[in-house]
């Protein structure tokens, strides 16, 4: 998947629960993890190395991504795993990138990402965990 140039600068990533349209321009949900440097950085990678897909028919996103730098919100975006759809979102993306991205969830890639599980927040005890898990794809 294609990211924004300020990709680059993400110190810290906040992982949301979407709970309205991102009609707004912006995500509105419930922020569910929060991870900083490697964390951060293990998380965008994965993001993109997803490769491309067919869009279905419709989008309506579950969960998404903040990126930040030190000081500022650079990006957004918004995942929808079951239309297999991506809209990036925010100041930091140009505007060529500012539409809905295909990729394929089922790949390789794809399962890494939503399947994936980082060391819990704060080192905790549990070790690593599955950070968001939607429920598996229905096509519309």
């Amino acid at each position: 998947m294609l990211l924004p140039e300020t990709a680059a600068q993400t110190k810290l990533i906040e992982v949301v629960r979407i709970t309205a349209p991102t009609d707004s321009g912006t995500l509105v949900g419930d922020v569910l993890e929060i991870w900083v440097e490697d964390q951060a950085r293990e998380v965008l990678n994965l993001v993109a190395e997803l490769p491309g897909d067919e869009l279905r028919r419709c989008f309506v996103p579950g969960y998404g991504i903040r990126a930040h730098s030190s000081a500022d919100l650079l990006f957004e975006i918004a995942f929808c795993f079951r239309r297999h759809g991506a809209l990036l979102l925010g100041a930091g993306v140009p505007a060529g990138l500012r539409r809905i991205q295909g990729f394929d969830p089922d790949s390789g890639p794809g399962a890494n990402f939503s399947n994936a599980s980082v060391p819990a927040p704060g080192g905790s005890a549990r070790g690593r965990r599955t950070w968001w898990v939607p429920a598996r794809r229905a096509h519309c």
